[in-house]
């Protein structure tokens, strides 16, 4: 009788299976998301920090409805890009969708190169709970985004060592955090929410600086790509509502970059190639975050 009641109650606790695919950018994170889904009865939910926001496809490397192949996409498009959307948003809406997907019997797939979304929505963190602080934010909000890296930098120089020094999002949220707590944005103790299968792409570092290359010259070519004319439309203000150059450059390198050469601060040659090296940093930014989890299978392609 005791053996019946461990067992059914571990039945009960049971956590709910998702998969995860991950990756750097350029990697083929989304075309193997698709076909396990096909392969699996899944749905795709993005884990993506701007593909979020309307208007951020071709920066953001949003998959297209022939891409999809039929399979439903979640999260995509759902935000102004003039909005401010949080690691705490994206894990509200992830699990929301998590749960929409199980209830008809399907699998869940979160598909992304954002590890910091990734964790948001499938651990519950240890400073989850230190909530917005509406004061000490707007104060935050009236300085730059290099100011605000120098005095995470002051304040809480291992936290700065860990963050992107350009998402403005994250550095608000940390320093609101040291400002409310009065301590060091505390270490995260990960408590998972589900039982998660997590496949990673890798590619050697030399190809996949090619497959960066090549992509972000389809991106920049009028004709195949159209990047550099998804930013000025982002730009121009219509009816009072173009974005500003502040909030492109918080927007991610594409929309960084695209902007100070459309602004006349960059030339052609000088924007894409300094772009183009920060994406290939980044990419290995992306890697490292990745490499810290033990529970990733790793697939290593050529």
């Amino acid at each position: 009788m005791k053996l019946l009641k461990f067992i059914l109650q571990g039945e009960m606790q049971a956590l709910p299976k998702i998969l995860v695919v991950l990756g750097p950018t350029a990697s083929g994170k989304s075309d193997l998301a698709v076909k396990l889904a096909l392969q699996r009865n899944g749905e795709v939910i993005s884990a993506d920090s701007r593909q979020v926001y309307k208007g951020l496809d071709i920066g953001s490397g949003k998959i297209t409805k022939k891409e999809m192949q039929g399979v439903p996409h979640h999260l995509l498009d759902i935000l102004s890009p003039h909005k401010v959307f949080t690691a705490s948003d994206y894990a509200r809406l992830a699990r929301k969708a998590i749960n929409d997907i199980l209830s008809r019997g399907k699998l869940p797939i979160i598909c992304g190169g954002t590890g910091f979304y990734i964790d948001a929505a499938i651990y519950k963190d240890s400073f989850a709970s230190v909530k917005p602080n509406p004061i000490i934010r707007n104060k935050l909000n009236l300085l730059a985004t290099n100011k605000l890296a120098q005095k995470l930098a002051e304040l809480d120089p291992k936290r700065f060592t860990s963050i992107d020094k350009y998402n403005r999002t994250r550095l608000i949220r940390s320093l609101e955090i040291v400002l409310d707590t009065g301590k060091p944005v505390p270490k995260l103790k990960k408590i998972a929410l589900y039982n998660a299968e997590k496949i990673g792409i890798l590619w050697p570092l030399a190809e996949l600086d090619k497959r960066i290359e090549l992509r972000l010259n389809q991106r920049l070519s009028p004709i195949t790509g159209g990047l550099i004319n998804e930013v000025a439309h982002l730009k121009s203000p219509e009816k009072g509502k173009g974005l500003s150059p502040q909030r492109l450059h918080d927007l991610g390198l594409e929309y960084r970059y695209v902007s100070l050469f459309l602004d006349g601060k960059l030339d052609y040659e000088t924007m894409r190639a300094n772009l183009l090296t920060a994406i290939k940093q980044y990419a290995r930014k992306q890697i490292t975050w990745f490499k810290r989890d033990k529970e990733i299978k790793w697939i290593t392609l050529q």
